[in-house]
């Protein structure tokens, strides 16, 4: 076989489709677009779902993509297993064909052996095939019209060769091709190794389990791109191609060790390869690491990379430098890579940072947990303890395993899947809620081919025609005054919801004086825009000629804050780094959102700037231009693509002059000058590494700078100063208030001490002195401060202060230093807390806590009196 780079197998398979009358579809996001079932996009076919369901048709029947992909669990994917095996990934990129009712079986069998043997140049003897074991179609297929030997094709039952789309839906036989490596090869799943997977969907499986024929079946077919460059490159697992070879020599670089010498090493190396691919595709893609849904996955995937390079050796941040090779290899067949380079670099870098901060505290728990199983006198540590190391800390668990062995102890595993079951739950409600539901009247109209042409850009008003009417979950025919509808026009000036723009609102008029308020604008399906409000007088009815009235003023409010997000984007990106992307956007009427990447709160000075050159960018009147062409011509002119959007082929890039350069669908001012002014309204944090603007623009900021300068007005006439005094006198006021509550505080401290002198109560146990004392509304610090008091005052002693304030009770414990070697503080606080109902923490010598039952601190008082006479008699005997 001649050696092919990987490259050169993904051009080429998706140059020879499009030879047999394919169209070539760029990768989707690995964010499923309206698809609550799944966290990432996971197969070659997902982005085609709902073209096999029949829920949307696309302008061709032949397909051919080379789909990006992630999987963390399923047959072999469990995130824990790779790196263990050679073959299986998080990221892998998905080749396939898909035919929506055109071409079957016979054209598909065709086709691939074609690929086969004569572009791939597999020789043709090394080539076995499966088939379903009652699909004769197939086999007769691969017999007579291929001419494979009844030795090289197999037949295999339903768990290795039928595929369904879920419990119900679309399913069918399949076809799989594999290749004999050689008789060098011992393990013989290794030996002949699947390549590639027809599937031929021409059944559809109901409620019952039944199977039906499908009116037009359909081909979907999936080979993996590192798994065939293996067998073309001549290597023994996909690690070692020309994709993934450049980042275990990373990883041996960054670690000092050698791939191929220790299996546990190569384990490591391996981890480490694949989720520097997984993390650069993901957060290129807007997932941000967090504690829910798919950053919750992406933490973990980071996580879990990270604990293999400290098993390596590696104690500092390492992982972001790896983005770079990622990118380095990547870019040319995904050159959005390259915009995001900084962002993702920084995101994983932050994480790095403070995941090696956990890790000592993890360490520490570890011990914690063990030794109380020890003292406890049990062999297995408890499953909510270990998916605490687990999760909370992001131990993997072989490392948890691997630290109760040593001291003799097991896992309860059952416990965890327990604890893991509820985890993911809460990830699969989280990633559900954010999917927007699709009603089953719109897939029904969609079937039947109803579709609006949107007019927007060039107008606000058309004469249009009604073409559907949806009240509540049904179609109708008409709909009466007062009645709240859904109304789908044949063309309309109205903007859909999308791309971060709230929808259109407006009138739609019928001669005579009918008139249908709309209230909002959505897009539920591709070709299908729903104008949603309520029929204000008279009725509608399909087929209705009407008038399509967008409300300009509203409209015109939108696009000067639309355009205003895209000179935001430019002006922090030039004043803080290229590492700035976009991370979400609202644009409406009254005002704009906008998220976006950076690692710390911008300064009042970074604000002023921004907001100044923003405004200076509005005076210079710069032209807006919109222009249309492919997605990969646009990338390559430097327009910037925002993470949460899906782009076909062709898309809309507006440029404002030399400033600034986006794709995007939304409605826009012609000139800067036209969004008028543009004022900050504040700034803050919404997440690991993102921060938010809310600003607004035109009328709306002309409007909030005269509320603030009355405000501003008002406060100066309260103080009796001017203006340009205001903030001077204010900080004055502040500290002569500061001032005051520093005597207040002082005075409460002489109070409660004297307090505390006359209500302290003192025992002796065993040579040590219980000293406690209960007060009203004294403030943590004032515990801490009389504590160290009493304690200074009576050597050998453990102090318990308490402060009960309505229904809750502030604690504190304190023991001398000479006594932690036999009662820890830590300890003392947690036993107390309990008859409290609270909890607390803190160091061997004070620790300090909380509950919310004051009425039981004598009960509390028991408690501590009945351990220290118990740990004391313990230690002291």
């Amino acid at each position: 076989m001649k050696y092919m780079r990987t490259s050169e197998i993904r051009e080429n398979f998706l140059e020879y489709f499009e030879k047999k009358g394919h169209t070539r579809v760029k990768s989707a996001s690995l964010i499923p677009e309206n698809d609550p079932t799944l966290l990432f996009v996971n197969a070659g076919m997902v982005p085609f779902k709902r073209v096999f369901l029949g829920e949307e048709k696309r302008p061709y029947k032949r397909a051919v993509s080379c789909q990006k992909c992630l999987r963390v669990s399923g047959k072999h994917n469990d995130l824990e297993n790779v790196g263990f095996t050679s073959r299986h990934h998080t990221f892998f990129e998905m080749l396939g064909n898909f035919s929506f009712g055109d071409y079957f079986k016979e054209k598909a069998i065709e086709f691939a052996w074609e690929f086969v043997t004569q572009v791939l140049n597999i020789p043709e003897e090394r080539i076995f095939v499966s088939v379903f074991y009652k699909d004769e179609e197939a086999y007769e297929i691969w017999r007579n019209k291929i001419g494979l030997g009844e030795e090289r094709i197999w037949k295999l039952d339903e768990k290795d060769n039928f595929w369904q789309m879920g419990d119900t839906g679309p399913c069918g036989p399949s076809s799989e091709i594999y290749v004999d490596r050689g008789e060098h090869v011992k393990n013989e799943e290794e030996r002949f190794l699947e390549i590639w997977n027809l599937v031929f969907m021409q059944y559809y499986r109901d409620e019952s389990g039944n199977l039906h024929p499908l009116p037009s079946p359909s081909i979907d077919t999936g080979m993996g791109l590192e798994r065939i460059a293996s067998v073309l490159q001549g290597v023994d697992t996909n690690f070692e191609i020309d994709i993934i070879k450049p980042l275990i020599e990373f990883g041996e670089n960054v670690s000092s060790v050698t791939y191929g010498r220790e299996y546990t090493h190569d384990v490591a190396l391996r981890v480490i390869a694949d989720h520097l691919r997984a993390l650069t595709f993901a957060i290129s893609d807007g997932v941000i690491p967090s504690n829910e849904g798919r950053g919750y996955v992406i933490r973990r995937i980071l996580r879990r990379a990270l604990r293999y390079g400290y098993k390596l050796g590696i104690e500092k941040p390492f992982l972001y430098e790896g983005i770079d090779v990622v990118i380095d290899v990547m870019r040319d067949a995904y050159p959005e890579l390259e915009m995001g380079r900084g962002f993702v670099k920084g995101i994983v870098k932050g994480e790095e940072e403070r995941f090696i901060r956990t890790l000592k505290a993890g360490m520490e728990f570890m011990e914690e947990i063990v030794n109380k199983a020890v003292k406890e006198g049990s062999s297995v540590l408890k499953g909510e303890d270990v998916f605490k190391a687990y999760d909370t800390y992001g131990f993997p668990l072989d490392l948890i395993e691997e630290i109760a062995r040593e001291r003799g102890i097991s896992l309860d595993m059952e416990g965890f899947k327990r604890e893991m079951e509820i985890q993911r739950e809460r990830a699969r409600k989280h990633f559900k809620t954010s999917a927007k539901e699709i009603k089953d009247v719109y897939k029904k109209l969609s079937e039947e081919g109803v579709h609006t042409a949107f007019k927007g850009y060039d107008t606000l008003e058309l004469e249009t025609e009604v073409v559907a009417i949806v009240k509540g979950e049904q179609k109708c025919n008409v709909a009466s005054e007062g009645e709240r509808v859904e109304i789908i026009l044949k063309e309309t000036p109205f903007y859909p919801e999308g791309g971060g723009q709230i929808g259109d609102a407006g009138v739609i008029e019928k001669e005579g004086g009918d008139i249908i308020k709309v209230e909002d604008t959505q897009r539920f399906l591709d070709g299908i825009i729903v104008h949603v409000g309520q029929v204000l007088k008279g009725t509608v009815s399909i087929g209705d000629r009407v008038r399509a009235k967008v409300d300009k003023k509203r409209r015109e409010d939108i696009m000067r804050h639309h355009t205003s997000t895209h000179l935001l984007h430019a002006t922090l990106r030039n004043v803080l780094g290229e590492h700035v992307r976009q991370a979400g956007s609202l644009v409406a009427d009254s005002y704009m959102r906008f998220d976006f990447t950076h690692f710390e709160s911008l300064s009042v000075d970074d604000l002023r700037e921004i907001e100044e050159r923003i405004n200076e960018v509005i005076r210079r009147n710069l032209r807006v231009n919109v222009k249309e062409m492919s997605y990969d011509e646009a990338i390559k002119s430097g327009a910037i693509a925002i993470f949460e959007e899906k782009y076909g082929d062709r898309v809309r890039v507006i440029e404002v002059e030399d400033y600034s350069r986006e794709l995007c669908g939304g409605t826009h001012v012609s000139r800067t000058g036209d969004i008028g002014y543009f004022k900050i309204l504040s700034e803050s944090s919404v997440g690991a590494g993102v921060r938010r603007i809310i600003a607004c623009a035109g009328r709306h900021a002309v409007k909030k700078s005269y509320e603030e300068h009355v405000k501003l007005k008002r406060i100066s006439e309260m103080f009796n100063v001017s203006e340009e005094k205001i903030e001077d006198r204010i900080n004055e006021f502040l500290e002569e208030v500061k001032e005051k509550e520093r005597e207040i505080a002082k005075l409460r401290e002489e109070l409660n001490k004297e307090r505390i002198l006359r209500n302290v109560k003192v025992e002796e146990i065993n040579g040590v002195k219980m000293v406690y004392a209960f007060l009203e509304d004294a403030s943590s610090e004032e515990l801490r401060n009389m504590g160290d008091m009493l304690r200074s005052k009576h050597p050998k002693s453990v102090v318990f202060l308490a402060s009960r304030s309505k229904d809750k009770v502030s604690i504190v414990v304190l023991v001398s230093k000479d006594l932690t070697e036999e009662i820890s503080a830590k300890d003392v606080i947690r036993e107390v807390c309990k008859p409290l109902g609270g909890s607390g923490g803190g160091r061997k010598d004070m620790a300090q806590g909380g509950g919310k039952h004051p009425d039981k601190l004598d009960e509390a008082v028991k408690v501590l009196r009945d351990y220290l006479k118990s740990i004391l008699a313990e230690s002291r005997t």
